[in-house]
């Protein structure tokens, strides 16, 4: 590597131990940092995987849970974020396949009864609350009965 990569490197490397990254961002990053020559950031993306600061499976792995746990997101939104940060499919699949359901669930059970409380006075409020449900990535089917429950109150 040349001085300029192995700064780059090291650079990335003290970004990538304070949080996970996935492989994209990091060749987007090196790009910009070393004026776009495609051969050097790759250079860079591979030396960070070799050493384990890269991994999409566990960046995967890790984005699923935060945005399940912590904002709510169904399956579909964190299977299409994910797929177009350009993280392969099984690493996908695998990510999903680590959320705990019964936690989900619960969250959004949460997010539904707080967005119902400002539309139970609203004609077309359970109608909006299905949109709501639908748009943070989760199934009508699934999301059926928990709707039904929370505006039979």
């Amino acid at each position: 590597m040349t001085s300029e990569t192995e700064q780059v490197r090291i650079a990335l490397e003290a970004q990538c131990a304070k949080r996970e990254y996935c492989t994209a961002d990091i060749r987007r990053k090196a790009l910009e940092r070393l004026d776009y020559d495609a051969a050097a950031a790759e250079e860079v993306v591979s030396a960070l995987q070799e050493a384990g600061f890269v991994d999409d499976r566990r960046y995967a792995a890790a984005f699923a849970r935060e945005k399940s746990a912590l904002d709510g997101w169904g399956p579909i939104k964190i299977r299409t974020a994910l797929l177009s940060r350009g993280v392969k499919r099984e690493d996908v699949l695998g990510a999903l396949g680590q959320i705990d359901p019964e936690r989900a669930e619960a969250r959004l059970e949460k997010l539904l009864e707080a967005k119902w409380r400002t539309l139970a006075d609203d004609p077309q409020g359970r109608l909006k609350l299905i949109r709501f449900a639908l748009s943070r990535g989760y199934e009508y089917e699934p999301v059926r009965p928990l709707i039904e429950r929370i505006t039979a109150c």
